[in-house]
């Protein structure tokens, strides 16, 4: 599960005291001193009752003139800095099931119930309410393919709060979790670490009854923009997707340059390519291909 931060951290302090700490050390979170530095900062931030209030209505007031990081703002997630270096500050709203906004939009538009794991490590305190409740647990990534419906080694470790004042770091590619609505409405408060080569590792989503994988929740730009290129047509659309298939390192974006371009062809070319997709080398890329033909036949079979 995440690991818990203990602090004894009194002193309290506004967002830009905050943000002045985490521009004297850079957060990274797999070193401790800096690990440190940004749970004193965050603690502090926490600790101060008023700020996130005050920045909303400050907010509300200014209305139509909003500007700058305001424009990051929507209706659960509240980005109150840009990037400094490779971390920047949000705030999460987390709404109970008595919440109209709930009722309204359902447990999935708050990913509660839905456990998967994040490509990236930040730091998280509760700072309004009793705090999401999660069922955590850890997994290897290194052992996951990544293909839908493979069973991994997910190990349960415990259900428990984000309660007013509790810190934990999420570990990147380690820990997952299936989020629990709080019992009020709640708040927390994240310092989130961006890498830059974390776009090309997987975040996944799973089955708990099974342990097995559902998907990549995660698609990049990338993959988007090729599947537009190759939809729209043109030759070298398709011939970049099709290199995209045979070379490219990730696995995952190997497997969207097939999907693309299966949407193109029918009957026995989208078999073929499928067929192609089985031999491409990756593990993920066979299993995904070896489904595809399954639902290909019997699809040709209920014809």
């Amino acid at each position: 599960m995440p690991r818990i931060i203990p602090s004894d951290e009194t002193q309290a302090h506004g967002l830009e005291d905050c943000l002045a700490m985490l521009d004297a050390v850079a957060f990274e979170p797999e070193d401790e001193a800096s690990l440190a530095n940004g749970a004193v900062a965050l603690k502090r931030l926490a600790n101060n009752r008023s700020f996130l209030g005050d920045l909303l209505i400050e907010q509300l007031k200014r209305g139509h003139r909003n500007s700058g990081i305001e424009s990051a703002y929507g209706p659960q997630s509240i980005v109150l800095s840009r990037m400094r270096g490779r971390c920047f500050l949000r705030a999460n709203i987390w709404p109970s099931e008595e919440e109209s906004c709930f009722r309204a939009s359902g447990s999935d538009a708050f990913v509660y119930g839905v456990p998967h794991d994040h490509n990236f490590s930040f730091l998280t305190a509760g700072y309004f309410g009793p705090g999401y409740g999660s069922d955590y647990y850890e997994y290897d990534y290194e052992d996951v393919a990544g293909y839908r419906g493979e069973v991994c080694d997910l190990r349960f470790v415990e259900r428990t709060n984000l309660e007013e004042g509790k810190l934990m770091l999420y570990r990147a590619n380690r820990d997952v979790h299936s989020q629990l609505p709080p019992e009020t409405m709640s708040v927390s408060l994240n310092i989130m670490h961006i890498d830059p080569a974390q776009a090309w590792s997987d975040q996944y989503g799973f089955d708990l009854d099974s342990n097995a994988v559902t998907g990549v929740l995660n698609p990049t730009s990338t993959e988007c923009f090729m599947r537009c290129a190759v939809g729209l047509g043109g030759e070298e659309a398709a011939d970049f997707a099709e290199w995209l298939g045979r070379e490219h390192p990730s696995d995952r974006l190997r497997l969207a340059s097939f999907e693309a371009r299966s949407g193109l062809v029918t009957g026995a070319e989208r078999d073929d390519l499928w067929r192609q997709a089985e031999l491409s080398g990756s593990i993920m890329v066979s299993r995904e291909a070896a489904t595809r033909r399954r639902q290909l036949e019997q699809a040709y079979q209920s014809a």
